[in-house]
């Protein structure tokens, strides 16, 4: 039995990551999204903060959009961490990739690559 404070991604058969294909697609969609409006939100913020004070009509627009997209990105993190089996600690970390700029995209590059690299090892049963 994994601990709930693993993070690893655990060994999945070729057969559960292709039925998490379209779950797997849909999370690095939204990581993407979420992590450029955020980014982006964040630059506006700076610059609104240094006197650029035209800029507080977009930076209101970005934060609600980042709102919105993060809630979808939060829930199609569990999702896809439920159909890969991961470890609770992993879900929260993956989740809270979304809140810190740029942190969305090195999280998808690694869930990606964990998930696909997870076929090759030997299913625990």
């Amino acid at each position: 039995m994994s601990s709930l404070l693993d993070v690893a991604q655990p060994s999945v058969s070729a057969e559960k990551l292709a039925a998490s294909k379209s779950a797997l697609l849909r999370y690095r969609v939204m990581a993407f999204a979420t992590g450029t409006v955020l980014s982006i939100a964040t630059i506006v913020l700076i610059l609104k903060s240094s006197g650029v004070d035209h800029l507080k009509p977009l930076n209101a627009v970005l934060w609600i959009g980042h709102g919105w997209f993060y809630v979808i990105y939060v829930l199609v993190t569990f999702a896809l961490g439920l159909k890969l089996s991961w470890p609770l600690a992993r879900i929260g970390l993956v989740v809270l990739a979304g809140t810190i700029p740029t942190a969305s995209f090195f999280a998808e590059h690694f869930v990606t690559k964990q998930a696909r690299d997870a076929v090759n090892q030997p299913v625990a049963g």
